[in-house]
């Protein structure tokens, strides 16, 4: 990417530029479209109809049925519809720290959203433990991990019952962004579906963030968890159109029936639309024509194996996981405790754009630098991420005296010497002051024997 001055910057975190910002191809079918036609979708037009085709080709045989929309949230809301229609029920489960989007209907069912303002949980949402194995409820010890976190599904069901309620969905993303890059366990979602599925409900799969071949080994996340794991509901959107406003819903022919049986006609003005699905159509064309799945693998495996040389360099990073080019980095402040070392985070992602490489931030923590950038990633582009991210964790330990062979014994006073125009300022709970500019904010200094960042330094 390029700013006004011309400045060259290499994006990390583009989720959204799929196939590489301004591609070609994409460009000229929206151009050639938009020279020809673009309408409402009440207009019959062969795209939307080429574009159906093309997406269910990629999934299971049973999700047959697409509704377009505009955007993710669009995409998520028409599922919760779909989903409470389907046998009347109301309630939806959700994951901890789970976002599915804006709208008012979904920021009740997205405790990342509304844990942080004045809302208060609904009685008929049900938030289970994220199925987190580092930092979660069951970590990576736990001889079956995936059968514990199932399990708080089935208790929060048999709760609701009860209590004389019945659940609609259990909705999740295949893996999990906002929440901090998590990667269920294996057989987690099979379990889950199962109960759900004993409870009179469906399964929504959230891909609007993880779709379309991230992953490399699958075109879509779910699909990596098992042929036996097959969602009622996917949606999907962000990638869908490079930044176009495109998204979709595809379910199974009996859920679609009961929706349209309520004689309540879904109609979107400008779902599917002849531009948009033009634009999707030329994404699916570029993906396979430039292998970018496969890139996605080549270049992922490459990437994690560099990241994983610098955890065992460097004591800031704690974790390193991800699957294709959908990869975080858990920053910690100890490794026994897995203190999140959140103002370090933030001094990374400053100093990273100084460097002219653009990283971002996410969790309940907001600890885990966050790496999903364009399908075209190079191994070029990785190595040269990763050796200025090297090049500021090195300084970063070297100021705080946190470097991993420094031994600071119990017995001994800390005397970390800080840069000289450095000054501390504790936080009591180790996260960033939202009164202060974001761009100020620095890293911290020995405070006590358990931890060596327990301070932000503002330069």
């Amino acid at each position: 990417m390029f700013d006004e001055k011309g400045e060259q910057y290499l994006d990390c975190i583009n989720n959204v530029a799929h196939v590489g910002h301004c591609h070609p191809e994409v460009v000229k079918a929206a151009q050639k479209q938009m020279e020809l036609l673009n309408t409402n979708s009440r207009f019959l037009h062969d795209n939307i109809v080429e574009y159906a085709k093309r997406l269910s080709a990629t999934l299971p045989d049973r999700l047959s049925v697409c509704y377009f929309t505009n955007s993710g949230s669009e995409a998520n809301d028409l599922a919760l519809r779909l989903a409470r229609q389907f046998r009347g029920h109301q309630d939806v489960i959700t994951l901890d720290h789970a976002y599915h989007g804006h709208l008012s209907s979904l920021i009740e069912i997205s405790p990342y959203k509304f844990q942080k303002g004045k809302d208060v949980k609904k009685e008929f949402v049900h938030v289970a433990p994220a199925p987190d194995i580092y930092r979660g409820k069951y970590r990576e010890d736990h001889t079956d991990p995936a059968s514990a976190y199932a399990d708080e599904v089935k208790k929060i069901i048999d709760e609701a019952h009860n209590s004389g309620r019945k659940i609609a969905a259990f909705i999740a993303e295949s893996m999990q962004s906002c929440g901090g890059q998590i990667i269920p366990p294996a057989g987690y979602f099979q379990k889950v579906a199962e109960y759900v599925h004993g409870a009179g409900g469906v399964f929504i799969a959230d891909e609007v963030q993880v779709g379309f071949g991230r992953v490399g080994t699958h075109f879509w996340s779910f699909q990596m968890f098992g042929e036996d794991f097959v969602p009622d509901i996917v949606t999907m959107g962000k990638p869908m159109g490079n930044g176009h406003p495109v998204a979709c819903v595809v379910t199974t022919k009996e859920i679609a029936e009961a929706f349209s049986s309520s004689g309540m006609e879904y109609f979107n003005t400008y779902g599917g639309n002849p531009v948009s699905s033009a634009v999707g159509l030329a994404i699916l064309d570029v993906i396979e024509n430039e292998d970018l799945q496969g890139n996605a693998t080549r270049v992922g495996n490459y990437l994690t194996k560099l990241l994983n040389k610098q955890k065992a360099k460097h004591t800031l990073i704690g974790d390193i996981r991800g699957v294709g080019l959908f990869i975080g980095i858990d920053l910690v402040k100890d490794h026994q405790e897995r203190t999140p070392a959140t103002a370090e985070a933030q001094h990374i992602i400053y100093k990273m754009k100084e460097k002219r490489v653009l990283l971002s931030a996410d969790g309940p923590h907001r600890n885990v630098l966050k790496i999903k950038p364009p399908m075209c990633f190079t191994e070029e582009n990785a190595k040269f991420m990763v050796d200025q991210l090297d090049e500021i964790l090195t300084g970063l330990e070297e100021a705080v005296g946190a470097k991993t062979e420094s031994v600071i014994s119990e017995d001994t006073p800390c005397r970390t010497k800080m840069p000289e125009e450095a000054h501390s300022e504790p936080l009591s709970d180790g996260s960033p002051d939202p009164k202060e500019n974001p761009s100020r904010k620095r890293n911290g200094l020995c405070t006590d024997k358990h931890s060596l960042l327990s301070k932000r330094l503002k330069t």
